[in-house]
């Protein structure tokens, strides 16, 4: 098995807390008819995402996982971390494609590049 993270990256416990206070509040609607049952699927889904989605750093590879399945890219195809207009950072590989890290924002990455071994290019700065 493998070892545990050296960080994870998550999103809001704020979007944990509300997804259950909407599972508790569709109990009486899909309780009034069976075919309101499925109600209960939207905010059960959105409490699992909240639960399982993000990003898991290791020292060797960064997992970004969703509501089913994720991603392992190791560090060495990541060319660049870069955060978008919002704070939201992604993931340039070396094949060009890009990878949305899941609860990485513009004020946790110097975290996740120190929890990762990676060094911080001192050149490189963003606008705030």
């Amino acid at each position: 098995m493998r070892s545990r993270p050296a960080l994870r990256v998550r999103k809001s416990g704020a979007l944990l807390v509300a997804a259950l206070i909407a599972l508790v509040g569709a109990f009486p609607l899909a309780g009034s008819s069976w075919a309101l049952a499925p109600i209960l699927l939207i905010p059960l889904a959105v409490l699992i995402w909240t639960y399982r989605a993000g990003t898991d750093v290791y020292p060797d590879e960064l997992r970004v996982r969703a509501l089913f399945g994720g991603t392992r890219v190791p560090w060495s195809r990541i060319a660049e971390l870069a955060p978008d207009a919002r704070g939201r950072v992604s993931a340039l590989l070396d094949n060009g494609n890009v990878i949305r890290l899941t609860g990485v924002t513009r004020d946790n990455l110097p975290a996740v590049l120190a929890a990762g071994g990676q060094a911080v290019d001192a050149g490189a700065a963003t606008d705030q």
